[in-house]
Parts: structure tokens; C-alpha cells; sequence
């Protein structure tokens, strides 16, 4: 007698749950003749009879109550095999994405230990703004990313972890770089650099509010994407930046950096995005590192 196919045993198996093949076939996502079909191909494979049906109904025969708990330990042990195997299969990567919204020295304790506890798998970072990040990991090009909230995540799970409070970059020789704290109203006829909606729109708008709240509506200059540029401009007098915190490691000559009384209100949140629909084996390591190194 030639092996029987787990595809044969799954078809028995949904039979007689349901003891009904029209009901068996609707949950199989197919049509009741290929079944009854394949049944009676059984049937005959075995040299038995597997269901007795009559116009009371579909019953299992003394063959098919012998085969079913059998055939049930059978499909068991194959998926409790396949999930082994998927479990001790390491992933060769770990694609993280990281927030362009904050300094990137911020990750580096949490990026180190990382990579440290991964062993075998590469850890493969791509830094972007977060709106760009959430549709990368929604897209399953990213297996996770740390990001800039609030942000418009969809249906990603998001573990929130650490805030960064706003601050201000401006000129060493200006004349407010001689005080310890400034608020939004000592530069409410500045140009301040800040950067475009579609960047970041739920920070931005964010924002937004606490600006208006605030009565603070200065003459904004379009914030150039690489910091450093920023920083250079703003070294030469060109205007003042509303920074995260994390930012203060960059030094450069010509600017300084001032607690901002505000800073709290306009804080960007930093969480972690997953799909959550399992997810990458190494991701509760990532998880409790992020948890470790960027504490709220």
C-alpha cells in the first residue's frame, strides 16, 4: 500500500470534525465534489470504509474512528516539527530602521549591546524619517524601527521607550546665548529653522499646537535634512534651530545650545515599530535592549 499524504489526512481529519462534507469543504476553501472525491481515493487506498453516510447524516465507521486519532497525532507532530525547525532556523539578518529625528549617537549603547547578544545574525540599519520607516516595516522590508513619535503607525505595534525634549541651537554670539533658558517667546521675531510638514506630519502637527498655544509664530526657514548643514548655517548667523536633545553631541564652533522652557511640551517620544503578526525571532532581544538603553 502506498504511504498516505498529510493532504489526504487533513481532508479525513475536516470531515470528521464537521461530519458533514458540504460544511467540511466550505472551511477546506473548496468545492464538495473534489472532496467526497478525495475521500472515497482514501477509502479505497486503505481497503475501508471511513464514513457511512445515509439521510440521517454523515457518520464515522469503525475504521474511521480508528484512524482519526491517529491521523490527528500525525499532523500534530508534523506542525510541532515545522515550528521547530522555524524557531532554530536563526535568521541571517536583522533589519533595523532608525529615526532621522534625532542625533544617531543616541542609539549607539543599545546598537552595541545588540549586535553583541545577536551572535550570527548581521544587524543591517537603514536611517530614514519615520513616515518612511513605518512604511518600510509595514511593507516587510524592515523587520523593526525606532521612531520619531507621535507618528501615524497604522496597525504596527509600538513599544514606546524614551522622550527627547526640544532645546535651541543658536549663535554663540548672540545676544540670548548668555542666557541658561530661553523661551519660545524671547524668539518670537527670530528666524528659526524647522523642518517640512511632509517629513514628519504627527510630530510637526504636534507641534503646531503647542506653537499656537503659545501665540509662537516666528519666520520659519526650511531646515536642510543633513544637521550639519543646519548646524553650519546657523554658526553663521543665519537663523536659530529647534533641536531634540540628543543633538547636543554634535559640536560645532559658532553654536551653542540652550535648554528650551517649552522643551518638555514639544518633546518627540521615541518607540519601537513591529508588525505584529509574529515577527523576527531576534525581535524580544530588541525589544528588552531598547527597553535597557533608551529608558523614558
Amino acid at each position: 500500500m502506498r504511504a498516505l499524504d498529510t493532504h489526504a489526512l487533513n481532508l479525513f481529519c475536516a470531515v470528521a470534525r464537521c461530519l458533514n462534507f458540504r460544511q467540511a469543504a466550505e472551511q477546506l476553501h473548496m468545492t464538495q465534489p473534489p472532496l467526497s472525491r478525495a475521500i472515497k481515493a482514501l477509502e479505497d487506498r486503505l481497503g475501508a470504509r471511513l464514513f457511512e453516510r445515509d439521510t440521517q447524516g454523515v457518520a464515522l465507521t469503525a475504521a474511521g474512528r480508528t484512524l482519526l486519532p491517529q491521523a490527528l497525532r500525525i499532523l500534530d507532530m508534523l506542525d510541532a516539527a515545522q515550528a521547530s525547525l522555524q524557531r532554530d532556523a536563526a535568521p541571517a539578518r536583522l533589519r533595523l530602521g532608525l529615526t532621522s529625528s534625532v542625533e544617531a549617537g543616541l542609539f549607539r549603547p543599545l546598537l552595541a549591546a545588540l549586535e553583541q547578544e545577536l551572535g550570527t545574525i548581521r544587524l543591517e540599519l537603514t536611517a530614514a524619517p519615520s513616515p518612511r520607516l513605518v512604511a518600510a516595516v509595514r511593507k516587510g522590508q524592515l523587520d523593526a524601527a525606532l521612531l520619531a513619535l507621535p507618528s501615524a503607525t497604522f496597525d504596527l505595534a509600538v513599544q514606546p521607550l524614551a522622550r527627547q525634549p526640544m532645546m535651541l541651537a543658536l549663535p554663540a554670539g548672540h545676544h540670548l546665548a548668555k542666557k541658561r533658558r530661553i523661551s519660545l517667546a524671547d524668539i518670537a521675531h527670530a528666524s528659526v529653522y524647522w523642518f517640512e510638514r511632509a517629513r514628519q506630519p504627527a510630530f510637526f502637527d504636534h507641534c503646531q499646537h503647542v506653537f499656537r498655544r503659545h501665540g509662537f509664530a516666528p519666520a520659519f526657514l526650511r531646515e536642510a535634512p543633513d544637521h550639519h548643514v543646519l548646524l553650519g548655517d546657523v554658526a553663521a548667523g543665519k537663523g536659530m534651530a529647534l533641536l531634540a536633545d540628543s543633538f547636543r553631541a554634535l559640536r560645532l564652533a559658532g553654536v551653542v545650545y540652550r535648554q528650551l522652557a517649552e522643551g518638555e511640551e514639544l518633546a518627540a517620544g521615541i518607540g519601537l515599530a513591529w508588525r505584529d503578526d509574529g515577527g523576527h525571532a531576534a525581535l524580544p532581544v530588541l525589544r528588552r535592549l531598547a527597553a535597557s538603553h533608551l529608558k523614558r
